[in-house]
């Protein structure tokens, strides 16, 4: 199984699944790392990426997923995972790709993007992030963590979603939604 901690810049998805990987000794795979240099000069200058310049990314993402599935191994990766049809191109890297929605207010977000530093990624493109934002359908796999509680809560909520999910790959029901 594969887990993708999604949502906006700021909400927490590398502080949740970073944490979570080690926690369980998994592959972890920060999405930010895989943006090409003008998709990261893009997003510095302010301005927000396309679907076209997603893309490629969005790609080498699967591709990645792709390679731990082959090597038997379970995953965690942390990507925006915006909009629908880039967590089906996600979902083209294996069977099994889970999603773990950090969400939470906008002022909580603006909060966090508002103490964040060193980060390419500029609070001003929230609002479009926000825009481009479709939350997890009835029919994906995954669950949506509340970013307003203490991020140590969060992590052990989120630890034991990925353990009940990998404890229940034979045909347990899917991950509880919130």
């Amino acid at each position: 199984m594969h887990f993708v901690f999604m949502g906006v810049s700021g909400s927490g998805k590398s502080s949740l699944a970073r944490p979570v990987a080690e926690r369980l000794g998994l592959p972890f795979a920060e999405a930010d790392a895989f943006h090409p240099e003008a998709n990261i000069a893009k997003m510095s200058a302010g301005v927000p990426l396309t679907d076209e310049d997603r893309r490629p990314w969005l790609l080498s993402l699967a591709a990645w997923i792709a390679e731990r599935e082959r090597a038997g191994e379970h995953s965690v990766m942390a990507c925006s995972a915006l909009k629908r049809s880039y967590r089906d191109l996600l979902r083209g890297g294996a069977p099994g790709v889970r999603f773990l929605h950090a969400d939470g207010s906008d002022e909580v977000i603006a909060e966090r993007l508002a103490r964040r530093t060193g980060h390419f990624m500029p609070a001003g493109l929230l609002a479009s992030q926000r825009a481009a934002l479709e939350p997890l359908g009835a029919d994906e796999d995954g669950a949506v963590l509340d970013v307003s509680a203490p991020v140590d809560e969060l992590v052990e909520r989120a630890v034991g979603l990925v353990r009940a999910a990998l404890a229940g790959q034979g045909g347990a029901a899917p991950t509880a939604r919130r």
